[in-house]
């Protein structure tokens, strides 16, 4: 449920949300299920090693099925737990399910009713800084949570932190003056623990499309506030690939004459292994597609 309104799989990536049908997932996922051998063979064609799988409210809570994926693919996959944040004493949940093995917890707050800072996200976040659990979070448009966000990292100054959505930096066609305070978030970033990621830049940037000139401008804009070596590439697979590839997700990055050498490695890999952990990654050889 979300808004008072069901959130149903159809067939053939499917869905209704919000009252309306919608192409929520790639037509090929024919059952609404993007499993983990189905991403797994995403990631092996495109070369990439690892990824951290986040949680959404709207999908409802996988951490069953996550805790799995994480003990089958620990080479692979960093999975985030995520708590039922409608429930009394939600953080005794966190406890629960680091107890079974998640090391990351994924909070999509800009769908929460409470504050960031609030009595109970605090305790969570204490708990999560002294197990070392890593969060994935993502925020509403502009500042109207930074302050927020800013509380708990000075509160919990060991708690790593991904922000994602890349701060909700503006699209294209949106008049400069409607969300100008996204640099709020990636601001935060001059935090230690604090790193922002681009999972859904191609989403906020769709109605330009590939190679996404202006995302890649505002990656740029990013770097000059706090660093390349503060942000992370990330896909938002699956949704965002019903548009595009899994490939061109980061392909319009490695392409482009905007970014030096360096920079591409510390943004599309080097950055997040170091700041996820990912020790063991895979070597995936480069396999050409039969019409070249």
């Amino acid at each position: 449920m979300w808004n008072g309104k069901a959130i149903r799989s159809l067939k053939n990536g499917r869905s209704i949300f919000l009252g309306e049908e919608v192409q929520m997932l790639p037509p090929f996922l024919i059952d609404g299920r993007n499993t983990a051998e189905v991403f797994l063979s995403n990631m092996d064609y495109a070369q990439v090693a690892a990824a951290v799988v986040v949680q959404e409210l709207i999908d409802g809570l996988q951490n069953d099925y996550l805790a799995e994926v994480q003990r089958r693919y620990p080479d692979r996959f960093l999975t985030c737990g995520m708590c039922d944040f409608a429930a009394p004493e939600f953080a005794e949940q966190a406890q629960t399910l680091a107890e079974k093995g998640f090391h990351a917890m994924a909070i999509p707050a800009h769908r929460l009713s409470l504050a960031l800072n609030s009595p109970e996200l605090m305790r969570m976040f204490r708990l999560m800084e002294e197990r070392d659990m890593m969060l994935s979070i993502t925020l509403a448009d502009g500042d109207r949570q930074v302050g927020e966000l800013r509380e708990v990292i000075e509160e919990c100054p060991r708690l790593r932190v991904a922000i994602g959505h890349f701060g909700m930096a503006n699209p294209p066609l949106t008049p400069p003056w409607e969300n100008r305070s996204w640099r709020e978030q990636i601001r935060l970033a001059r935090y230690p623990n604090v790193r922002i990621e681009s999972g859904g830049i191609t989403w906020l940037y769709n109605a330009e499309f590939y190679p996404y000139p202006s995302a890649i401008r505002v990656i740029r804009e990013a770097a000059a506030l706090v660093g390349m070596d503060r942000l992370m590439w990330g896909s938002d697979y699956p949704r965002t690939i019903t548009a595009i590839t899994y490939r061109m997700s980061y392909d319009f990055v490695l392409k482009s004459l905007e970014l030096t050498d360096d920079e591409k490695r510390l943004f599309l890999g080097e950055n997040a292994r170091r700041f996820y952990g990912f020790c063991h990654l895979v070597e995936l050889p480069y396999i050409k597609n039969m019409s070249e």
